[in-house]
């Protein structure tokens, strides 16, 4: 085990925040443990279900005014939590950095959810996590532990690499990734008719619950009105990002509660599946090919975690590779396209400024062009702006500096993603499937 430190890669909802989460409470002595996550939502859930157990553990983010931001800093000064959820650019806070310092016992554990984050060879690069190792040795060098669903050796190298530690004192523990139980059956398809068929089929043969991923909300909606007629509307759910926070809740909720008999079938965006803890999804279908194997391999994980069998189906079409293509030009903005949009939220009235304005104000009013989505996913990552609780409505942190957008990097960045979208190409057309994932992420 070396120093106690390691480096988790598990599937999603295979209970890695069990490893964090148990040592924080076990470890003996004073101190707490923080927690680095990006997904703020998620971190919102796990501390609600902490909660209920009677673990004092709090999440400090964005979408908290001010008096309680600070109330819970005097908290965590105190020693009043046993952990702590944070998003990485909480780093870049004073007020957090005094008050981690101030914490009697100090930090006794460090956890780094979403590690692939840390590196630009990983799928979501997040520029703040870079400076996690940093910050490491500021809180003492305490002990670490770094969790990811996908991780190929390059990124895991770069994990250990960013925080500071050498692969004997962090070793890898992985499970979970050679999951027999799923039956992983790519399919070439011409038609939407032909995928319909195929969809049915799958979910009429799997009896229970399932998930169809589709890359286009437009394509899904025409996809659950052709369900519909031959199905009835009870047994279609659909769940994208663009519905209000309360309808994904109401649906989030369907889908968990849904019984086996109850056939519920949801269409989705991969806006679904994080902290989707459903142990009896019996089949997943990707109507349209996801971006890359990691994206693939992280939404199939979500079957047949009861360890009963389940049918996950990869629809290829080839038009569908060009809507990737579209959707890799969107996530990454140009460096002008994000100078601009930084300068449209420093200009903006209280510093606050919606999405739709952002919009108006840089590539027009057309909703179809989703770069400006992305330009707040960047502008975000790199502490700019940071999220409301209405989640299309940022507010201005800081000015963009010049030196910070590199437009070499951002061009290298959209061809590592092309290559990731061939990468996904090779594993359709591949002999056996489960063996090109196992070859992909190296796995011992």
């Amino acid at each position: 085990m070396g120093d106690g430190h390691a480096l988790v890669v598990m599937p999603t909802g295979s209970g890695k925040s069990l490893c964090y989460q148990l040592p924080a409470l076990a470890l003996p002595g004073g101190g707490i443990a923080v927690v680095f996550s990006p997904l703020i939502a998620l971190m919102e859930d796990q501390v609600s279900a902490l909660k209920a157990r009677g673990i004092h553990a709090e999440y400090i983010n964005s979408t908290l005014d001010r008096r309680e931001r600070e109330r819970r800093y005097r908290a965590l000064a105190d020693g009043q939590y046993e952990l702590v959820y944070v998003t990485p650019e909480r780093m870049y806070k004073p007020e957090f950095v005094d008050a981690v310092r101030a914490v009697p016992g100090g930090i006794k554990l460090l956890a780094v959810d979403e590690a692939h984050c840390i590196t630009k060879w990983g799928h979501d690069f997040r520029p703040a996590y870079q400076e996690v190792g940093a910050f490491r040795e500021i809180l003492g060098s305490p002990l670490t532990v770094a969790l990811t669903a996908t991780a190929t050796r390059e990124v895991r190298d770069d994990i250990r690499r960013t925080l500071r530690i050498s692969e004997e004192a962090m070793p890898l523990f992985a499970s979970g990734l050679d999951r027999p139980n799923l039956t992983l059956a790519p399919q070439e398809v011409w038609t939407n008719d032909q995928k319909l068929e195929v969809i049915e089929k799958t979910a009429e043969e799997a009896t229970g619950t399932g998930i169809v991923y589709f890359a286009l909300i437009k394509t899904m909606e025409e996809a659950a009105l052709e369900l519909r007629q031959r199905w009835g509307t009870r047994r279609v759910a659909i769940y994208h990002g663009q519905l209000s926070p309360e309808k994904k809740k109401k649906v989030y909720n369907r889908f968990a509660a849904a019984k086996p008999q109850d056939g519920l079938m949801l269409l989705a965006t991969n806006a679904f599946g994080m902290g989707v803890d459903k142990p009896d999804i019996r089949y997943i279908v990707h109507a349209q090919v996801p971006g890359s194997v990691e994206a693939y391999y992280q939404e199939v994980g979500r079957a047949g975690r009861d360890g009963h069998p389940s049918c996950c189906q990869l629809l290829y079409e080839k038009a569908d590779l060009a809507i990737q293509q579209e959707f890799i030009h969107w996530m990454n903005p140009s460096a002008d396209l994000l100078t601009e949009a930084a300068h449209a939220f420093a200009s903006s009235p209280n510093g606050l400024c919606h999405i739709e304005e952002l919009r108006a104000q840089t590539v027009g009013k057309n909703r179809g062009d989703r770069r400006i989505e992305y330009c707040t996913i960047v502008l975000e990552k790199m502490g700019v702006i940071e999220p409301t609780q209405d989640l299309e409505t940022f507010h201005f942190v800081r000015r963009l500096r010049p030196e910070e957008l590199d437009v070499d990097e951002i061009e290298a960045k959209k061809n590592r993603d092309l290559l990731r979208l061939l990468d996904m190409l090779q594993l359709v057309q591949s002999d056996d499937v489960r063996q090109y994932v196992l070859d992909y992420f190296e796995l011992p």
